[in-house]
């Protein structure tokens, strides 16, 4: 009998880390696309019929890629370059592909050796996909395979909306059943991918909901309601997932670089045909393998670069600006968050303002203060937006950040799993400048916030207030649904990285300052 294997690799949520670096301190990590190189340049020396897929989210995350956008992005992208070194086959769209803007965008794809896969984003002029096909063909010896690519359709709800003009998001889950139907019955391929920039939604053992059913994940029902799909890669979900739903079997490289998804598939020739016989998934990780040093090479003139943009001074703080329990920071009024809402709220002009910690490794700044300071705790390339909202919405806002907190079995504060599993979300908790608030997280989650002041008064809930916040939560981003759809008064389209670069180079010296106008209450 006449046998056919052939290997899936799938990177996923990669994020411009190129170099197995923390940015933040220089530090050695396990991740990055020269680690990834050495693990993929290992399994086509195991097995000669190898297809390499990105499932997106690869152009933006590190000042690596923040800077060869602000600074050199006349050259060619790096992470295009490396990619195309690497010989990768295809890649899908991510969410964040689209956060340095069309421009970045279409340069990325126009650069590429491989097709940028998307069925549901479209032209909204032509109803075509945009980014050309969507799906490939890859002939592996006799064996045909076919690969769609689909990007979870919720970007609208995050995105800068001049960052997506003439783009119409189609439902995932509907052009994903369209299109595995037209290829099974058009291209009748052997072996069908489906390479989802998007996550699960349910529990995979026992199907139950694991996240407010939004449609920004819908791997589990794609799986349980589309026939016809012999692999589902994922991603966005930054989890690590080697698994089978029904007869799906599914993938998910967690994320940075930490790992490479690996499916083997073997067919059989039966009548002239090929069937598959049997298919297994797993990850591997990039511990203890050496930096590919071609890929290192490749990377070294932007490495160089953003390595000096990176230690240049900027000003000092005086005070205590660092972080040093995450949790603790969330609870009470601290310096680097009023430090931020003042930096929003001076450039805005805006009286109110909201930020988050984004990340719990955030290190606030220490007393001589870098860019590498700065890209640090602000990880995203946010903009920001005033937005005209009631007092109404900004309790509701208040009270969905005060949903984070929950308490474990023995009585203590903690975070609630829905901003923690299966992915971290500590961006969506808010902390304000510019009200006085307390929320009591002892009471039931929708009756948290206690007090909810203005100038010492009561907030009126009819009122409407000019708020300053970041254009991925102006949007609604994080369920924050009571700011969709505001009236925008001032859009401020310099990243907020820059504006708070800006700010201390300006003042030269931050004096750390606390008007302790909110707190938690929990004991």
């Amino acid at each position: 009998m006449e046998e056919l294997k052939i290997t899936i690799l799938e990177t996923s949520d990669v994020h411009g880390n190129v170099l197995p670096i923390n940015y933040g301190n220089n530090e050695e990590e396990n991740l990055g696309l020269a680690k990834l190189a050495t693990v993929i340049k290992d399994e086509r020396d195991l097995s000669k019929n190898v297809i390499l897929i990105d499932n997106g989210d690869l152009i933006q995350g590190t000042p690596f890629t923040y800077h060869y956008v602000k600074k050199m992005k006349k050259e060619r992208n790096p992470m295009i370059e490396i990619l195309n070194k690497l010989n990768y086959d295809a890649a899908i769209i991510g969410n964040h592909e689209f956060n340095y803007g069309m421009e970045i965008i279409n340069d990325a794809v126009e650069q590429s050796n491989f097709p940028w896969l998307s069925a549901n984003i479209l032209n909204d002029e032509t109803n075509e996909p945009y980014f050309g096909n969507p799906y490939v063909i890859k002939q592996v010896e006799e064996v045909k395979v076919a690969i769609l690519g689909v990007t979870t359709h919720y970007i609208p709800n995050w995105e800068n909306p001049d960052h997506i003009e003439k783009l119409k998001f189609e439902n995932a889950f509907g052009v994903t059943k369209k299109w595995v139907e037209w290829i099974r019955r058009n291209e009748k391929p052997d072996v069908l991918i489906v390479s989802y920039h998007g996550g699960f939604e349910c529990d995979l053992k026992t199907g139950k909901p694991t996240e407010t059913l939004t449609g920004e994940n819908e791997a589990y029902r794609m799986c349980k309601e589309i026939e016809g799909i012999d692999l589902l890669l994922t991603g966005h979900q930054h989890r690590v997932i080697a698994d089978q739903v029904g007869s799906v079997l599914v993938l998910q490289p967690g994320f940075n670089g930490q790992y490479l998804g690996k499916a083997e598939v073997t067919l059989f020739k039966k009548d002239k045909k090929w069937q598959i016989q049997s298919k297994k998934c797993s990850v591997i990780s990039v511990e203890n393998t050496n930096p590919d040093m071609e890929i290192m090479n490749l990377a070294k003139k932007y490495e160089d670069a953003v390595q000096q943009w990176l230690d240049q001074p900027i000003g000092k703080i005086n005070g205590d600006m660092l972080v040093t329990d995450p949790l603790k920071l969330r609870m009470e009024d601290n310096p680097l968050i009023e430090f931020i809402n003042k930096v929003q709220m001076y450039y805005s002009g805006a009286s109110i303002s909201n930020t988050a910690l984004f990340n719990n490794t955030s290190p606030g700044f220490p007393k001589d203060v870098t860019m590498r300071d700065i890209v640090s705790n602000y990880i995203y390339p946010n903009t920001l937006k005033v937005i005209r909202i009631t007092g109404k919405d900004i309790k509701d806002a208040l009270e969905r950040s005060a949903s984070y907190f929950t308490f474990d079995e023995n009585g203590q504060l903690t975070v609630n799993p829905q901003f923690s599993t299966p992915k971290p979300q500590h961006y969506n908790y808010d902390m304000w400048e510019g009200i006085e608030y307390v929320m009591d997280v002892r009471k039931p989650i929708g009756e948290r916030v206690v007090v909810l002041q203005k100038d010492g008064e009561t907030l009126s809930l009819t009122d409407e207030y000019n708020v300053v916040m970041n254009n991925y939560r102006a949007g609604g981003g994080g369920d924050y649904t009571m700011f969709q759809h505001k009236e925008v008064v001032k859009d401020i389209p310099t990243d907020m990285s820059e504006l708070i670069a800006n700010y201390i180079m300006e003042h030269k010296t931050i004096d750390t300052l606390i008007n302790n106008n909110w707190k938690v209450v929990w004991k």
